[in-house]
């Protein structure tokens, strides 16, 4: 179990057919909060790591005013949804790595994606390698 503080450290979505058909993973702002703070129109990149530590990737955030949703919090990743040829149900987790400087005009961030598998009639998550 982890404590509030490592919550606020990370997040993550299971995604839906939506998040993979426009490579776009909505959060509503909630979700974040602790993270980033609400800046509608804001846009800025995310500098993201694989769990392996061996490919890196930059993602595009932004802030803005859903009708449904209220705020949220998405990130287009196109190249890595198709690269990695992710799936509605995949969780995809995002660990905020540490900066030397906080208010840089980006941020930083451990991707982790997890894809549940049928295995001798039991479902069981597993980790993609990224």
């Amino acid at each position: 179990m982890q404590n509030p503080e490592q919550a606020r450290e990370r997040f993550s979505k299971r995604l839906t057919e939506g998040d993979v058909g426009k490579c776009l993973i909505v959060f509503p702002i909630c979700v974040v909060t602790g993270i980033f703070d609400f800046n509608e129109g804001h846009l800025f990149f995310m500098d993201v790591v694989g769990s392996s530590g061996s490919e890196t990737w930059k993602f595009l955030g932004s802030f803005s005013i859903n009708e449904e949703m209220g705020p949220i919090f998405s990130i287009s990743c196109p190249n890595f949804v198709k690269e990695k040829a992710l799936k509605a149900d995949d969780e995809v987790v995002f660990i905020k790595q540490p900066m030397e400087d906080e208010k840089a005009p980006f941020k930083k961030f451990k991707i982790e994606v997890k894809r549940k598998i049928r295995l001798f009639g039991k479902d069981i998550w597993g980790d993609l390698m990224v």
